[in-house]
């Protein structure tokens, strides 16, 4: 990779040129890293429902053109100026939100929102000059939350990227980087639950599925299952749900069916959908006295969360959780420890897999709900 160091790297890349329209393989240039910027070379990527979200570009600012993805694995290619703890030949994990180690979030034990490194969905430049590294014909095609994984090669602020072990396989430990490392981390970071509780995960897709996952490692004896979808019940026994509930079989509001399952309600809840009616019943269903409820989707940027303050009064109490509560440089190399010495099981959340020429395949399968992660082979 040596050969390629400080020269512009002409690769393929999925880009989006408008909203909503298929993405189109393109040779695009790739700048060199610049201070405190790794090089990488991606070799699978995973499909995450927040690339849908932006390149729907429905709710939010339409941000074209520009190079999504960012659940990935990769290996760096070349170091910018002032890289010291990433070489080249390095296995890496790209992360949406950062690490800078100096703000006062990063030194911080409790917080993993660092102030310089924070997702940001709306810049698609560099932090050090205000430039795009990618190019078509001299013409900017924009970074997407400063990953943009969908190219053979991208450039990421040293911050955002996750040295890990260079034996684990990087098409699995590739969905750490994004959606089951925060369904994951809210379970044992921030719900805790303790061995042998009852746990409620509402939304059964990938991050929720995680949040089970969690929630089976820390030993809970019940943990169910909330989801509209009936078709996904089956499939959600084998990370460690036993009951599951959809809220259209029943004529009253769905946390009110767990408090009388649960003698009272569960001791953890996860909410995993960005539903606000979801987030009020995860919250309503947690046990007076000790119950805890961890809200994990993204809301409706006019959404109102709304509760009696009894609730809180009598000792219930709501977190928010942002990636898992994990900081990406430090944490994530133990979280693709826990894969490697098979505590957290990785294979049961990849179900599709494609070739980079039909990228647009793993968006149709998203799009229709079929399956968790799709994996993209560079």
């Amino acid at each position: 990779m040596a050969s390629t160091a400080g020269q512009v790297i002409r690769c393929k890349a999925a880009v989006a040129w408008e909203a909503g329209k298929p993405l189109v393989i393109e040779e695009v240039e790739v700048a060199p890293p610049q201070k405190l910027e790794v090089r990488i070379k991606i070799l699978f990527t995973s499909l995450c429902h927040t690339d849908i979200y932006f390149w729907e570009a429905k709710g939010q600012n339409p941000v074209f053109p520009r190079i999504f993805g960012h659940e990935a694995g990769g290996i760096v290619e070349s170091v910018g100026e002032g890289v010291t703890d990433l070489a080249p030949g390095d296995h890496v994990l790209p992360v949406f939100t950062g690490e800078c180690k100096e703000c006062a979030h990063c030194k911080s034990e409790e917080s993993n929102m660092c102030d310089l490194l924070r997702i940001n969905t709306d810049r698609g430049v560099m932090l050090n000059d205000g430039k795009s590294r990618f190019s078509i014909n001299g013409k900017p095609i924009l970074h997407f939350v400063g990953t943009s994984t969908f190219s053979e090669y991208t450039v990421i602020h040293v911050g955002c990227v996750a040295k890990i072990n260079p034996l684990a396989p990087l098409d699995k430990v590739c969905v750490l980087s994004c959606g089951i490392s925060t369904g994951l981390g809210s379970t044992l970071n921030v719900a805790k639950p303790k061995k042998g509780s009852t746990v409620a995960v509402f939304g059964l897709g990938a991050v929720g599925l995680a949040a089970a996952e969690g929630a089976r490692i820390a030993g809970a004896s019940r943990i169910i299952g909330v989801d509209l979808n009936p078709n996904r019940f089956e499939s959600a026994k084998k990370f460690g749900l036993t009951e599951f509930i959809n809220p259209k079989d029943h004529n009253k509001p769905v946390q009110e069916v767990i408090v009388e399952m649960t003698n009272g309600g569960v001791d953890r809840s996860i909410e995993c959908t960005g539903h606000v009616d979801a987030m009020i019943s995860a919250f309503e269903c947690v046990h007076d006295g000790w119950g805890v409820a961890v809200l994990v989707g993204v809301p409706h940027k006019d959404a109102v969360f709304k509760t009696n303050p009894l609730n809180l009064l009598s000792e219930r109490t709501l977190k928010g959780s942002f990636f898992g509560n994990y900081k990406p440089r430090t944490d994530l190399p133990s979280v693709v420890e826990k894969y490697m010495n098979k505590e957290l099981e990785l294979e049961k959340f990849i179900t599709h897999e494609v070739p980079f020429a039909e990228i647009n395949k793993a968006f149709d399968l998203m799009l229709k709900g079929e399956g968790l992660r799709c994996i993209i082979r560079m």
